[in-house]
C-alpha cells in the first residue's frame, strides 16, 4: 500500500495513501542509494518508479547464484545498522521482522606477508592485547588514536555525513573544525603519529581500501570508520547482502513503488534547464518531476546528460577527476570447509605502499596483491551446499586506464589468486573448487556502467570530499538530485545510505 510520513529522523505521523497526483520521481538504479532514496521519497508521498537495467535489484550488491551456492556479488559487511533499520522505521516496520544481523568476531583477521596474525576486534581487552603482541608501546598509543577517531566520528559522520554540501559557504563553516582535527593529514599519516610499529601502521590504516581509498592519500576524515566499528560493530545479514536488497525491494514494492528491471536509461531529459523524465534505450520516455540517479556519478553527467545542459560538469572536469581503483572478484565454492578460516580475512602481501602507488598513481597492474576473503559460510552455513563453502576473495586493480586486456588476463590473474591462497590460508584448495566465477574492472564497465570500470566512483582524497565532490543536487539541472558513491559522504554502505539521508534535506516536499 502507498505510504507517507513524516521522515525526520526519531519522528513517526500516521501514514497516508499517496495521491495518484502526486508528484512522480524516477529513480535510476536499485543500488542501496536508490533503494534507501526510494523509500525516503516514498514514504514522504512521491510517486516512485525505479529503473535498473540488470534483471534484479541491488546494483553492485547484486546476487549470483551458481551450482548451489549463493555469493554476494559486492558488499559484505554491514556497519552503522541503524542506517537500515531507520528505513524500516519510516514505513511503520521493523527491519528485523525481515532480515536478520548477526555479529562478527573478530571483525577481521589480518594475515601479514610474514604470518603473523593479528585479529581485529571489537572487544577493548582483546584489542590491548593484540597489540601488546606486536609492540607493547603501541597499546597507549591506539588508546589515542582511538579518541582521536571517535573526535573526528562526531563531527564527520554525525553531524556532517548526512547534511547537504551544496555552497562554498558550507566548505568554509566547517574549515576551522577540519583543520583541527588534521583533515589535511592522510590516514597512513594519522595512524603513524600515535602507531610505531610498521607492521600495526598497516593493521589500522587498511580501511579506506574497502571505499576506494588510498591510505597514503585519503584524508584522515576517513579515520572516523574505526570508532563507528567500535561504537556498532561488524555485522552480517543471514542470507546474505541480497536479503537486505530483497528486504528493500519488497519494502518499495509495499508502499506502492514501481520497479522496471532489464531497462537502461540512456538520457536524462531536460527542459529549459530543468529535469523532464528519462528516455529508456527502448526510446520510451518516461515522464518524471524530479530524478534520482544512483548510477556511476560520472557516468550520469558525461552520457546521461547532453553537453548543452552542463556548465559545471563538462567533459573536460570529468576527465580531470581522480576515479577510485577497480577490484578483481574471484567467486567460488569448495566442496570442503575450511573451518579454521574467519568470516573476514585481509591478507595483505609484500609491499603497502609500492603496491597502492602502482595501482593509485601509476594504473599498473602487478604481479603482487593484497586480498580480502570473504568466508560467509562460517556464519551462515546455508550459503552453500551442505558441507561445503562459499567464498569470494577480491583484490584491488587499478581501473582501465591500466590498458590491461582482461579477457586474456582474467584466467592467469585468478590462477595467481588461487595460487597464493593455497600456499597460505586455503590449503589444496585446487583439489576442492567447485565453482568458479569471476567480475573484473571490464565488468565494472560493462554491467555497472562505471566510467573506466572504477568500483567506487571518484577517489576520496580531500579535494574531492564534501563539497568538492558533486553534490547531492545537481548544480548543472533543476529537479535533478545525486545519490550513491561518486556523491556526498562517498562510497561503503554507510556513505551511499547517508547520501539518501541528504535527500531529506533538498528534496521539496510534494
Amino acid at each position: 500500500m502507498a505510504r507517507r510520513r513524516d521522515t525526520t529522523l526519531n519522528t513517526r505521523t500516521e501514514l497516508l495513501p499517496i495521491k495518484p497526483d502526486a508528484p512522480h520521481v524516477v529513480v535510476i538504479g536499485a543500488g542501496f542509494g536508490g533503494l534507501a532514496a526510494a523509500t525516503r521519497l516514498l514514504v514522504r508521498g512521491y510517486r516512485v518508479t525505479v529503473v535498473e537495467r540488470l534483471d534484479q535489484p541491488g546494483g553492485r550488491a547484486r546476487v549470483f547464484k551458481q551450482d548451489g551456492y549463493t555469493f554476494d556479488a559486492g558488499p559484505t559487511l554491514i556497519t552503522a545498522p541503524f542506517l537500515f533499520d531507520e528505513l524500516w522505521e519510516l514505513a511503520g516496520k521493523r527491519r528485523e521482522d525481515t532480515v536478520e544481523f548477526v555479529p562478527i568476531d573478530p571483525f577481521y583477521r589480518i594475515r601479514l606477508d610474514s604470518g603473523e596474525v593479528f585479529n581485529y576486534t571489537g572487544d577493548a581487552e582483546a584489542m590491548r592485547q593484540e597489540i601488546a603482541r606486536f609492540n607493547p608501546a603501541d597499546v597507549d598509543g591506539f588508546e589515542r588514536f582511538l579518541k582521536k577517531s571517535e573526535r573526528i566520528f562526531e563531527v564527520g559522520f554525525t553531524k556532517l555525513g548526512h547534511v547537504p554540501f551544496g555552497r562554498a559557504s558550507d566548505m568554509v563553516r566547517i574549515a576551522p573544525s577540519m583543520i583541527a582535527l588534521e583533515s589535511y593529514r592522510t590516514v597512513y599519516g594519522l595512524v603513524s603519529k600515535y602507531i610505531k610499529d610498521p607492521r600495526l601502521r598497516q593493521v589500522f590504516s587498511f580501511h579506506p581500501l574497502l571505499v576506494g581509498g588510498n591510505p597514503f592519500s585519503t584524508t584522515s576524515i576517513y579515520t572516523l570508520i574505526t570508532f563507528l566499528e567500535r561504537k556498532w560493530g561488524v555485522w552480517y545479514a543471514m542470507g546474505g547482502t541480497g536479503t537486505l536488497v530483497r528486504g528493500l525491494a519488497d519494502l518499495i514494492t509495499d508502499l506502492g513503488g514501481t520497479f522496471r528491471f532489464g531497462e537502461t536509461v540512456e538520457e536524462i531529459t531536460v527542459d529549459r534547464g530543468k529535469a523532464t523524465g528519462v528516455r529508456l534505450a527502448s526510446g520510451e520516455h518516461i515522464p518524471a518531476d524530479l530524478v534520482v540517479s544512483n548510477a556511476d556519478v560520472a557516468w550520469t553527467y558525461k552520457h546521461l546528460i547532453r553537453p548543452e545542459h552542463r556548465r559545471k560538469w563538462t567533459d573536460a572536469k570529468i576527465g580531470r577527476a581522480r576515479l577510485s581503483i577497480s577490484l578483481f572478484v574471484w567467486y567460488f565454492g569448495t566442496d570442503r570447509t575450511y573451518d579454521d578460516v574467519a568470516h573476514h580475512t585481509i591478507l595483505l602481501g609484500p609491499r603497502y605502499l609500492g603496491l597502492l602507488k602502482d595501482i593509485f598513481h601509476h594504473h599498473k597492474l602487478t604481479e603482487d596483491f593484497s586480498l580480502y576473503l570473504h568466508r560467509p559460510t562460517a556464519t551462515d552455513p546455508g550459503m552453500a551446499p551442505e558441507g561445503h563453502d562459499a567464498f569470494y576473495v577480491l583484490s584491488p586493480v587499478p581501473h582501465l586506464d591500466s590498458g590491461t586486456d582482461w579477457q586474456a588476463e582474467t584466467e592467469r590473474y585468478r590462477r595467481r589468486m588461487e595460487h597464493y591462497l593455497e600456499g597460505t590460508v586455503l590449503p589444496n584448495l585446487s583439489e576442492h573448487l567447485t565453482t568458479s566465477l569471476t567480475l573484473t574492472p571490464q565488468g565494472f564497465l560493462d554491467d555497472y556502467l562505471s566510467v573506466k570500470g572504477s568500483a567506487f566512483s571518484f577517489e576520496p582524497i580531500l579535494a574531492q570530499s564534501a563539497y568538492f565532490r558533486p553534490h547531492n543536487k545537481s548544480e548543472d539541472v533543476e529537479g535533478l538530485y545525486l545519490v550513491g558513491a561518486g556523491t556526498h559522504p562517498g562510497a561503503g554502505m554507510p556513505g551511499v545510505l547517508s547520501s539518501a539521508r541528504v535527500l531529506d534535506s533538498v528534496v521539496p516536499d510534494p
